[in-house]
């Protein structure tokens, strides 16, 4: 059995881009930035940053073109894929990158950074209602528990 399967939660770093194959089928195109964070021996916080070449293809495609922007927090799921090709001064070149298949907006409302015009109303409504008050908790009491 094998398995190929990349899960990143990320910033998107640049506009998608958008083309569109010979036969039609639309491919997007971007990347996402990762943070990791620890503690060295010394006691002294660390933090790198590791960018992931992000390409989706169909529907998924029109999707990321459509709705997402640089700065966008979202999870990505998918797999790994390398490509090869000869460069013009004839060195083979490498790109690893991961092939969505599903991706998820994590940012609230249309008020994120990098935030745009192209936001769902839906998102933006939210945002736009303001804070709302916690709900009150009800006590439980053990005779009203039905079993």
């Amino acid at each position: 059995m094998n398995l190929n399967k990349a899960m990143i939660i990320g910033n998107v770093t640049r506009d998608p881009e958008v083309k569109t194959t010979p036969s039609g089928q639309s491919v997007t195109s971007f990347s996402v930035a990762t943070n990791r964070v620890w503690t060295n021996a010394q006691g002294q916080k660390q933090e790198a940053v590791e960018y992931h070449n992000i390409v989706a293809w169909g529907k998924l495609a029109e999707i990321c073109g459509q709705y997402l922007n640089k700065g966008k927090k979202i999870y990505v799921e998918g797999r790994l894929q390398t490509r090869d090709w000869q460069g013009q001064d004839g060195v083979k070149r490498y790109k690893t990158e991961i092939v969505a298949e599903n991706m998820i907006m994590l940012d609230r409302g249309g008020a994120s950074a990098g935030g745009s015009a192209r936001e769902p109303a839906v998102n933006q409504s939210i945002e736009e209602q303001g804070p709302t008050e916690e709900p009150q908790e009800e006590e439980i009491k053990v005779e009203n528990i039905p079993f």
